[in-house]
């Protein structure tokens, strides 16, 4: 048996006034201790996933997570930054750890504050995770970028502008049954295909509700080696995992052809002796509603361009063959940078639990999980599955 999720907690996520960032780390990382039965004393390291970057003044907050539980003093903890894939990124390397045999019990916690500055130094720090000397350098800032891969898709394709707003009405209807979610409210296909005062083009083609939201959140698990995890209440297994990094600077690649991902869901299916055609459900990293449409052909679901027919047949749906972002996704779930890759596996750990709650899809056994740093830069796929 593989290293196994045997904890985990998750904050709500959205505009948090009253919660600064130490708060997140800490609530998650008492409450994935006490969810997995064990004590602070018996974890062996500590990683944090956590951008920053500008949006809270403390750079250096790896030991921030020791202030959840004394016993957790002289562990050693680390913070780890990938860009949007930060929490997978931290997941990843306490996954070394435990494999490497330095570790048996790993906490891991992603915790973004994102809300504490204006939206304009929010897109100021979020364009820095781009190739600056091209990309930011030019103005352009995630919106733009995505936009040019959108533009591109359509360009090879035609207009998918109406495929991009059944993604985002599709995620949103999804949220209404996330506790944990943003905005938990069904928008509807007419509002999110249409311009007006309230969905106003952020960057042509894309629309506001093209793009995940702002937020303040966190989430944390707890990792076992295989011998500790048959020991303990509940036990999901990494069944296999990919990190893929292409080039940053999108002059040197085809954004639009999601290589990375592409390679990512790949490597990780033939580890785990399966085919996508055998998962319960996939979490993909919809940071725009371009990158979910991407998604569907990344993972073989459909040829190049032809990933609007798995909306149109109801198979990405959540009563579909492979519901993708039960959770509502970033696009209403939202996006606490550093947080996002742990609520990822949180969430898929809860459904393969069969403990989501009113987001449960019935009897899921195996899952998917991209998680995605920059326009398909750093690319992350898990396939999950239910140990005990």
């Amino acid at each position: 048996m593989k290293p196994c999720i045997v904890g985990w907690a998750h904050t709500k996520f959205g505009k948090l006034d009253n919660i600064d960032l130490e708060t997140l780390i800490t609530t998650v990382a008492r409450e994935a201790i006490a969810d997995a039965g064990i004590a602070a004393q018996d974890i062996d390291g500590i990683w944090l996933g956590n951008l920053n970057g500008g949006f809270v003044p403390d750079i250096f907050c790896s030991s921030m997570v020791l202030q959840a539980d004394d016993g957790l003093r002289f562990k050693p903890a680390t913070r780890v930054e990938n860009a949007c894939a930060s929490g997978s990124a931290a997941i990843y390397s306490a996954l070394d750890a435990i494999e490497a045999g330095r570790a048996r019990i790993a906490l891991v916690v992603g915790a973004e504050k994102m809300t504490a500055v204006s939206g304009a130094e929010v897109t100021e720090v979020l364009a820095r995770a781009s190739y600056v000397k091209e990309e930011a350098e030019q103005g352009l800032t995630f919106p733009g970028i995505f936009a040019k891969v959108a533009s591109d898709y359509f360009g090879q394709y035609g207009d998918h502008s109406s495929t991009l707003a059944r993604i985002a009405a599709k995620n949103h209807a999804n949220a209404v049954a996330n506790p944990y979610a943003q905005l938990r409210k069904d928008l509807g296909f007419e509002f999110c295909n249409t311009v007006s005062d309230k969905n106003p083009i952020i960057a042509a083609p894309l629309r506001k509700t093209d793009c995940s939201l702002v937020s303040d959140g966190a989430a944390a698990l707890i990792l076992a080696d295989a011998q500790t995890a048959r020991a303990l209440n509940k036990a999901i297994a990494f069944r296999a995992r990919t990190q893929i990094n292409d080039f940053l600077p999108m002059s040197r690649r085809n954004p639009s052809a999601f290589e990375g991902p592409r390679h990512a869901w790949s490597q990780s299916l033939k580890a785990a002796h399966c085919s996508v055609d055998n998962l319960s459900f996939a979490e993909v990293h919809d940071c725009f509603t371009i990158a979910e449409l991407l998604s569907y052909e990344a993972m073989g679901l459909a040829d190049p361009g032809h990933g609007a027919r798995l909306l149109d047949e109801g198979f990405v749906m959540r009563d579909g063959r492979l519901p993708v972002n039960p959770s509502g996704g970033l696009k209403a779930k939202g996006h606490p940078v550093g947080a996002t890759g742990v609520s990822m596996h949180v969430v898929s750990a809860m459904q393969l639990h069969g403990t989501a709650g009113d987001m449960q899809i019935p009897d899921a056994s195996l899952a998917g999980v991209f998680n995605m740093g920059g326009a398909a830069v750093a690319n992350y796929v898990s396939i999950l599955e239910r140990a005990r």
